[in-house]
């Protein structure tokens, strides 16, 4: 089995918000490999796997960093490959690392989810390999599907919830 994404972060202390697009990379069956890599401590090796991840075969990378969070557009900047930025709150809650990996120049796009968004970092990078895999394409849509379920089950539970003054 070889990775399809990789999942990069600037530090395994960023591993508790990363490991939600984990999750969902392992629930939507892409093979997927984790690396600690930093921008700044380690920029020989942020460079051999951003310029190496295309003839590995990855097809997208979601990169996490906090502060500074030079992680994602850097990889970019090396690679044809889709980058999916997290920005992760480890100071100024985030907002340093949103604007940081939102805030490319013209040329270097990075895809940027919420702050720890993780989860949906995940969900987008299976989206893009979707387009090419019919298979995966169907999880896909079952998990869309599962999200309306939920939602239809949250209001019957809603509706359950009584008050002397609740109309519905």
């Amino acid at each position: 089995m070889k990775a399809k994404v990789s999942i990069i972060m600037g530090s395994t202390s960023d591993l508790p918000v990363m490991e939600k697009a984990a999750k969902v990379l392992n629930d939507f069956r892409i093979p997927f490999e984790i690396h600690a890599l930093s921008a700044h401590r380690t920029p020989e090796e942020v460079e051999k796997f951003a310029k190496g991840a295309f003839d590995r075969g990855i097809k997208a990378i979601i990169a996490g960093a906090g502060m500074a969070a030079h992680l994602p557009g850097v990889i970019a900047a090396m690679t044809p490959i889709p980058v999916i930025g997290v920005p992760i709150n480890a100071s100024l809650d985030g907002m340093d690392a949103l604007l940081s990996i939102a805030q490319m120049p013209p040329g270097i796009p990075v895809a940027t989810v919420g702050i720890n968004g993780a989860m949906n970092a995940g969900i987008l990078a299976g989206q893009i390999l979707a387009i090419g895999d019919s298979e995966l394409q169907k999880v896909v849509i079952a998990f869309k599907e599962s999200l309306k379920e939920k939602m239809v089950k949250a209001n019957e539970e809603l509706a359950s919830i009584k008050y002397d003054f609740k109309t519905n």
